[in-house]
């Protein structure tokens, strides 16, 4: 017998309606979170910090862990249900680096989800800002970059980097100008009126594109972060602000380029606490009025 997920079936329920019922009704949003447990989502850690112990997980002569922790699998308890002012949210202690991505793929999507940073940090992120992200469009197997992410555009989530832009092993086109970082690098930042630039993983640009402007709340606060994605076009949205418009995503997993409009949607744990709540996500058949470009 084949079983279909309430999310699979309302995707499909979708796609077959026709375009004059959907023009009579408004899509619904459907919740990737039940409240009670991870049912529809599939976990993935690297290898630990070696002075985490993790029962059965061998070891080089130096104490260095010789394979990732893996899927399904969570010794540490990185994953977890909270409740959190009376609500229940996903609790990702941040210990250590990995994903919870979803079953279902999607494609033409509207998603939403709160966001809010915990206190604990973790190893090598000690002395970092907190740092987790969104992944879209994922497609492939975890382990690709960094022996912990998979293929995916990134909607970043870190202090104060809330809506940047990271391409794994993918490639997309934002408008950007120059900008001069702290240290004296060179960024690209995301202007309306920019130049278009392709973000990849290989010089001289890069696979970073920096958000427009900090629209984060204060830390203890939560976030509402919006991503619009039409065809291979997305936006970034964090609480209520565009902060990057990106388009033309492809895939690099073949022999050539190729246009990247789905995928699975994964959400990140990178060495500190966060917790999100009220993820949900609503088909669309065009980009929402209030986020098309003026």
């Amino acid at each position: 017998m084949v079983v279909i997920s309430k999310i699979a079936l309302a995707w499909l329920t979708f796609a077959l309606c026709s375009t004059a019922e959907l023009s009579a009704a408004e899509p619904v949003w459907h919740p990737l979170f039940n409240g009670r447990d991870l049912t529809g989502w599939e976990t993935f850690m690297t290898k630990p910090d070696p002075s985490w112990e993790v029962p059965g997980l061998p070891r080089d002569a130096a104490g260095n862990y010789l394979e990732p922790i893996g899927k399904n699998y969570d010794p540490l308890k990185v994953f977890a249900i909270d409740s959190v002012e009376g609500r229940p949210a996903i609790h990702v202690s941040g210990q250590g680096f990995g994903v919870m991505t979803t079953r279902e793929s999607f494609g033409n999507f509207h998603l939403r989800l709160q966001v809010k940073w915990g206190d604990k940090k973790w190893g090598s992120k000690l002395n970092s800002p907190r740092d987790c992200g969104l992944l879209y469009f994922v497609h492939g197997e975890p382990g690709f970059d960094h022996e912990t992410w998979p293929r995916s555009i990134e909607f970043q989530i870190q202090e104060h980097d809330m809506g940047d832009l990271y391409a794994l092993g993918a490639q997309i086109t934002v408008t950007a100008r120059t900008v001069t970082g702290a240290n004296g690098r060179t960024l690209y930042q995301y202007d309306p009126v920019g130049t278009k630039i392709l973000f990849t993983q290989r010089p001289p640009v890069g696979n970073r594109a920096v958000r427009r402007e900090d629209a984060e709340k204060p830390n203890g606060e939560w976030n509402t972060l919006d991503l619009i994605c039409f065809n291979s076009d997305s936006i970034h949205i964090v609480n209520g602000k565009v902060v990057m418009r990106l388009h033309h995503a492809e895939r690099l997993d073949g022999p050539s380029p190729a246009p990247l409009t789905s995928g699975k949607i994964s959400l990140q744990t990178e060495g500190a606490e966060v917790f999100y709540r009220d993820v949900e996500i609503k088909p669309i058949t065009a980009v929402p009025a209030e986020w098309v470009e003026k």
